[in-house]
């Protein structure tokens, strides 16, 4: 991450602390009474092909002691109510402010993934997290969705992690990669601004 991406992202956070805070603080405050403690999930996720780092979520599913594996209609029973909004309004994203700040991830970048994917595919991920990891990025916008609904079908932990490991990492490698090559910050600040007014062309 070069020393100007850096500073952006500081920057970012500072001036949108202001008006995210109360709306952080609200979402809290609902998961708190709604769903009881804990309000936040950390989830080990890899900045680096050997480094991880704690992600910061509002938890949005029931606790579970062995939490493993990405989310598919296997653990669709386990999202609470409040969880269903914040993940649809992407409100469950907001701790991740913490994470910019810190210097884990940056706004604009391939997603964090998990340390089994990047152990199973050491040749994929050493050239996807050349890449500082971001909240948003190419991949997230444009593939998103259908991820959602091809790990939605899934119906076992195994299902789901065959589908994801088949289907999604390939296909997301390739677009963080093709963001990799086209990077700027103009590039930057227009998938930031794609992710939050979805009818821009891309």
């Amino acid at each position: 991450m070069t020393p100007m991406k850096r500073f952006l992202d500081v920057l970012a956070v500072l001036v949108l602390a202001i008006p995210l805070l109360p709306l952080g603080l609200l979402t809290a405050l609902a998961i708190l009474i709604l769903d009881g403690r804990p309000v936040l999930y950390w989830a080990e996720r890899m900045k680096t092909p050997t480094q991880s780092f704690k992600l910061a979520k509002f938890r949005s599913m029931t606790v579970r002691a062995a939490e493993s594996g990405v989310s598919g209609g296997d653990k669709a029973n386990r999202i609470t109510k409040t969880g269903r909004f914040i993940r649809r309004t992407r409100l469950d994203e907001l701790p991740q402010l913490w994470n910019v700040l810190k210097g884990d991830i940056s706004f604009v970048g391939p997603r964090p993934p998990l340390r089994e994917y990047v152990e199973r595919f050491p040749e994929i991920y050493r050239e996807v997290l050349k890449s500082r990891p971001g909240i948003t990025g190419l991949a997230t916008i444009v593939y998103h969705r259908h991820e959602e609904l091809l790990l939605a079908r899934c119906k076992t932990a195994a299902e789901t992690d065959a589908t994801y490991a088949r289907a999604c990492v390939p296909r997301k490698a390739k677009l963080d990669l093709l963001y990799q090559r086209r990077r700027n910050l103009r590039f930057d600040f227009y998938l930031m601004l794609k992710t939050v007014f979805k009818r821009l062309p891309l």
